[in-house]
């Protein structure tokens, strides 16, 4: 396996978190998700997140979550990073599959904190965990902040403190507290620490460049992947109000598959417009038609 020298910078840009397809026997669709894969390998992204929220890798075993990253690195060019999450709710167990995933293909490891034992996980605990997974892992290793699904938000002196880590070369940030973004690449830029923060939504990605971001991953990317970069692209070119266009006419879609609809909402969206999303792993509920029809509407929007 050739080493990459990945660095912060390397993460600049939009990648989208993909969904997991399965089969009609609830099985991981390794097949679909290479399609998947070489569909959105026609877009200018930086890369791809295999594991993420979108993954529902909650749901999956190890072996499964393994399988899923060695058939997309089979998808994905070597110029796109595979990134995957590896993070679960015990540090010995996070490095395992941290590493494992690096063995089978992830050039970056995306880590959520652990949340279970909530009163416990204070900035004192996050740093212990991240740091002791950094200094194992052999592969670089990004934050992901969301504390809307594991309870836990890491606070600005948290994340700096793990900053300074050179394993540790950026964060995904799901909260949408653009003061909080903008505290942290103020931080960021004072210590001169070389780290890379990244939108965690595209329902927040121009605000995110706007104070000073280098991307974002965004489970819209995958199916409005154009959309995104051009926010991304009018941004960096100087073209704000372009930006900002682009910017207002994703909101309603990126809200409808990601906090109103979740991953069913995504996976419809994504089945509608020629791709595989397939049905979501239970407990998760499929769409039902009120919200399948108003998806529809949605995408018809968008064309």
């Amino acid at each position: 396996m050739t080493v990459k020298n990945i660095t912060p910078a390397s993460l600049a840009g939009v990648m989208p978190p993909l969904p997991t397809p399965f089969d009609a026997q609830g099985e991981v669709a390794l097949g679909k998700l290479r399609e998947n894969l070489d569909s959105l390998n026609r877009f200018g992204l930086t890369g791809f997140v295999i594991l993420g929220s979108n993954g529902e890798y909650v749901y999956l075993e190890e072996s499964e979550k393994l399988a899923a990253i060695a058939a997309a690195r089979e998808s994905i060019p070597s110029d796109k990073l595979l990134v995957a999450g590896t993070g679960t709710e015990s540090t010995r167990a996070t490095i395992r599959l941290t590493r494992a995933a690096a063995e089978n293909g992830a050039d970056v490891a995306i880590v959520i904190t652990p949340g279970y034992y909530k009163n416990a996980m204070t900035g004192e605990a996050m740093v212990a965990h991240f740091t002791a997974l950094a200094e194992a892992s052999t592969i670089p290793i990004v934050l992901y902040n969301m504390p809307a699904y594991a309870g836990i938000d890491m606070s600005v002196d948290t994340i700096l403190k793990l900053a300074a880590h050179p394993n540790i070369i950026g964060l995904k940030e799901s909260s949408g507290n653009l003061v909080k973004i903008g505290e942290l690449v103020q931080g960021v830029a004072v210590r001169k620490l070389d780290f890379a923060i990244l939108a965690g939504s595209a329902s927040f990605l121009l605000p995110t460049l706007a104070v000073g971001g280098m991307g974002g991953v965004a489970a819209l990317a995958n199916i409005a992947p154009q959309q995104c970069l051009d926010i991304y692209n009018y941004f960096r070119s100087g073209h704000l109000e372009e930006a900002q266009q682009v910017q207002l006419q994703v909101l309603a879609a990126n809200a409808a598959v990601t906090t109103r609809f979740g991953v069913a909402g995504l996976k419809y969206a994504m089945d509608k417009l020629g791709m595989y999303g397939g049905a979501v792993r239970p407990p998760l509920l499929p769409l039902n038609a009120a919200a399948a029809s108003e998806i529809d509407g949605t995408i018809e929007s968008m064309k």
